[in-house]
């Protein structure tokens, strides 16, 4: 590879490890009968959209009900992009009005399962009640259109109901992940200016209750534009001590409620207004809140939730992450119900209290498409193949993968392992906060190369680039640009649209997603990681990812993290924390095994210079590692806030 390509964000193991991804891993080939159902005709589609983008986009939006036709499709003044402008909408009436206006009125909406085991069920029409019940509240405590109400809500219902009844009202909201500690929930609610904050009083997460009120009194104790705190109190009694509110701005979730109060206009919105505001890190410490916009966003995630996630009428569909994430607000929120989608989610770890769990799920609902991490599928993969052998999972046909690089073996376990029952298909996929869909992906069409997360989706326009926004050859590596806008990409950041403007900066007219990849000739991508989660080692740039990767192909290692530690002679050194198989035994003969893999893998500069075997690696609740804690510990160093870790 020229030496171009290593000065924009391929380092030289990244490098390594896509040769050897390229050339090692056999393509599973799709069943027959799943490419005979997919709702997608990617070449066709993908044609369309060259052709006329702006057709090809207005075609998908007459899939929603709009109170007033939009004047244009798209207004591209980079790194400004409007879409549907003149259009009005809602968002709800799109989810839930016009299905309980249908034959779905009593379909089952959501199948929620609390860690406790308590389960709930909501037909559309159910929601529709309690959402305009919780919308009539927001609007007598004087919530308006535009103002921001942030939620600090476990995955509950009333979390779900509370994002639909801002909607409703065409008020924004902001989901905080119930687990975001004092200081973190404090800057949202002060960034976004939110009028009410909605809590619960707690989470469970692995059979204990863990407080939430306590992190919301503290968090808006200072912070006097918080006209009222409204609290989902889930298992509290009059004479508790939680039951008990210390402040006249506090509230009961269903106390304050009107039980015949269930009708509520649905208010009309522009397309460009702002849906919902989603905080995500950035690299300056300060979190961003990446804004989307009411009309684009549901055109996507609408278009998507079928195109993509191929749900059917009669599906049921999981996807195991948490509304505090942009996959909960797409893809268990906004897009599975404004296609009428039958959508299950279960509150707590999906391996407690045990691995079965989630199969045992699967199989008591008959889950049809399931959604999940590449972190989940190396833990179930770490706990063997004997617990989902146990349960009929026949039925489950499409298993999607998002948010991190899906490493090969975890892909091939999964494939023959999880979906093998009724033969159906492991599709990786990718997008991010930003680009609240999958741009990149596999449909039941391709055939799945474990290591590549596939192609474009209709209506994308990606490329392969080095630092001058220059091409990079097939099969070379540079930065994931897009070069043209989506329509359920973020608008802006609030309060701060030169973080916006930045993302069209690095190349100019090209949105730069900040990831290194490489392009097959056949015009599959592979998405390596972050191009600044690098290492220097003597001069050397190392990708985190690689190495970790490198380590998962490893048959003793489950799962693995990697961090860079201060080397006086180096700069850094390698340190790898790694859980074994069950069953493994460990010693001086492991570590050199594991060593003498990577060097051989890699080469030596990238081989650890430590590797600790751990029982289990510091996660947050939706199962990414947290390697400022691993880090923080080989330093001896305060690692900070904490709240997010699942245990």
């Amino acid at each position: 590879m020229p030496d171009r390509a290593l000065s924009v964000d391929m380092s030289v193991t990244q490098q390594a490890t896509l040769q050897s991804l390229l050339k090692g891993e056999a393509p599973i080939q799709a069943p027959a009968w799943l490419a005979q159902q997919c709702a997608m005709d990617h070449p066709a589609e993908t044609a369309k959209a060259e052709a006329d983008l702006d057709g090809f986009w207005a075609e998908k939006a007459e899939a929603l009900d709009w109170d007033a036709k939009w004047t244009s499709v798209l207004r591209f003044e980079p790194p400004n992009h409007a879409w549907f402008e003149g259009g009005r909408l809602n968002a709800t009436v799109n989810c839930i009005d016009r299905h309980v206006h249908s034959d779905r009125r009593n379909k089952a909406a959501l199948i929620w399962v609390g860690e406790d085991g308590e389960e709930r069920t909501y037909t559309y029409n159910r929601l529709y009640r309690e959402m305009n019940r919780f919308a009539n509240v927001l609007k007598r405590m004087g919530v308006e259109t535009g103002d921001r109400v942030v939620i600090y809500m476990p995955l509950v219902p009333e979390g779900v109901i509370t994002m639909l009844a801002c909607a409703r009202i065409g008020a924004i909201h902001s989901v905080v992940y119930a687990g975001m500690g004092t200081n973190s929930l404090k800057a949202r609610i002060e960034d976004a200016g939110a009028k009410v904050v909605v809590c619960s009083d707690f989470v469970f997460r692995r059979g204990k209750k863990v407080p939430l009120k306590p992190t919301v009194d503290e968090a808006v104790r200072d912070l006097s534009f918080v006209d009222h705190v409204i609290v989902h109190r889930r298992g509290s009694r009059p004479g508790d001590e939680e039951y008990r509110f210390e402040s006249e701005r506090e509230h009961d979730f269903y106390d304050i409620q009107q039980p015949r109060d269930i009708h509520c206009d649905p208010v009309s919105v522009d397309a460009e207004h702002p849906l919902f505001i989603l905080y995500t890190s950035g690299t300056t410490g300060k979190p961003k809140g990446v804004v989307h916009a009411t009309g684009g966003y549901l055109v996507g995630v609408n278009y998507l939730a079928t195109a993509f996630f191929q749900i059917q009428e009669r599906d049921i569909y999981w996807s195991t992450s948490d509304i505090g994430w942009i996959v909960g607000h797409s893809f268990i929120v906004y897009g599975p119900l404004s296609i009428g989608a039958t959508v299950l989610i279960r509150e707590g770890a999906p391996d407690y209290p045990g691995p079965e769990v989630a199969w045992e799920l699967a199989e008591r609902f008959g889950v049809n498409v399931m959604f999940t991490a590449p972190t989940a599928l190396r833990m179930w993969m770490s706990h063997g193949s004997e617990a989902p052998s146990r349960f009929d999972l026949s039925r489950l046909r499409l298993l999607a993968c998002a948010g991190e690089p899906l490493n090969p073996e975890a892909h091939r376990w999964a494939q023959q392992v999880l979906v093998s029952q009724g033969n159906g298909m492991v599709v990786d996929n990718w997008w991010q906060t930003e680009i609240a869909g999958p741009v990149l992906g596999t449909l039941p069409t391709f055939e799945a190369r474990p290591g590549r997360v596939g192609k474009p989706m209709p209506g994308v326009h990606a490329a392969v680039v080095d630092r001058t926004g220059q091409p990079v050859p097939d099969g070379q590596g540079g930065l994931l640009v897009l070069t043209q806008p989506l329509p359920h990409m973020l608008r802006t950041v609030w309060n701060d649209p030169a973080r916006y403007e930045a993302y069209w900066e690095d190349i100019p007219g090209c949105y730069c997603a900040g990831d290194v990849a490489v392009k097959d000739a056949d015009g599959y991508y592979a998405v390596l990681g972050r191009s600044d989660d690098v290492l220097n080692v003597a001069g050397h740039r190392i990708g985190t990812a690689d190495v970790e990767s490198s380590l998962l192909r490893h048959p003793a290692v489950a799962e693995s993290a990697v961090v860079g530690l201060p080397d006086p002679i180096k700069g850094e050194s390698i340190k790898a924390f790694v859980v074994l198989r069950p069953g493994t035994p460990h010693g001086p003969g492991l570590l050199a095994s594991l060593r003498d893999h990577v060097r051989e893998d890699l080469g030596p500069i990238a081989t650890p210079a430590d590797i600790e075997i751990r029982d289990s690696l510091p996660k947050t609740r939706s199962g990414k590692i947290v390697r400022r804690y691993l880090k923080a510990q080989a330093l001896g160093l305060d690692p900070g806030d904490l709240s997010t870790l699942a245990d």
